[in-house]
């Protein structure tokens, strides 16, 4: 089928391109001026004298290297520990058949009804209780299972022939290698959406570390932004920059993992 390109359809597009593009456009630009010039008016797009000082001093004085380490062993071993309990579940639940399972798989469902605001204050005395307080290990066990990604894995599976299994079955071959040799390989496609999530949702987290961590040397990045926003003034330079390179990992990820992510997504729809 031949796709007319208009005029109008033409002008929507880069408008919409405009409007999606100009923000984090306007932030990089703006993280390359000075203190004086990001206040000048009339506003300036670009950067009338560009300097990379403003990376250099977030980089070397306001310990953005340890926030930024944190955010990502936070990020990856959360995320990864999310993948193998949401396959480990998904599996059960989709190609297990035992009392109850129908239930079981609604009563995961509905947590997704449940606010995080409910939840919030029992998991915290659960952590207090552990002694996981004020540690890395409290930001990554607490949102590890998730019923969005028991959901997926649950549903993505499904899809899987059963006569794979029943033939590995016949063969001798035990679950956890059914599920390590057939089960992941077919399912590399969700498991990387599954995995990207995570990451962008870790990463960005804000309110959980900032509940649980009030040592400085543990902040995330997000929550090392928040601190940025002073009593008194704004370092602007500083936040901007700030800004600036906390969004590249997830920049670089989602370029990384786009063909996965899309195939993921849409293998529900491609599937019969």
């Amino acid at each position: 089928m031949t796709r007319i390109y208009t005029p109008w359809r033409l002008i929507f597009v880069a408008l919409t391109l405009f409007v999606f593009v100009m923000p984090p456009a306007w932030l990089f630009l703006s993280s390359l001026k000075s203190q004086q010039e990001i206040f000048q008016w009339p506003p300036t797009i670009f950067p009338a004298q560009p300097t990379l000082q403003n990376f250099i001093d977030t980089i070397s004085r306001a310990k953005f290297l340890i926030f930024f380490r944190n955010s990502a062993v936070v990020s990856v071993l959360s995320a990864l520990l999310s993948v193998t309990i949401s396959v480990m579940a998904g599996y059960a639940l989709a190609k297990f058949r035992f009392k109850g399972d129908t239930l079981f798989f609604l009563l995961i469902m509905s947590s997704l009804m449940v606010p995080l605001q409910i939840v919030m204050i029992p998991v915290f005395l659960v952590l207090r209780d552990l002694n996981l307080l004020d540690t890395l290990a409290g930001i990554i066990i607490a949102p590890a299972a998730t019923p969005t990604g028991v959901f997926l894995m649950r549903q993505y599976i499904t899809n899987i022939p059963d006569s794979l299994l029943e033939a590995a079955r016949l063969d001798g071959t035990p679950e956890w290698r059914i599920l390590w040799r057939i089960i992941v390989p077919l399912a590399i496609p969700a498991i990387g959406t599954l995995l990207a999530f995570n990451l962008v949702w870790r990463w960005n987290d804000y309110l959980w570390p900032f509940l649980i961590i009030s040592d400085q040397d543990k902040w995330t990045v997000q929550v090392a932004l928040a601190n940025t926003v002073g009593r008194f003034g704004i370092n602007w330079p500083r936040l901007l920059s700030m800004s600036v390179l906390s969004v590249l990992p997830v920049l670089v990820m989602f370029t990384a993992l786009q063909r996965m992510l899309m195939s993921g997504l849409m293998a529900g729809a491609t599937k019969e």
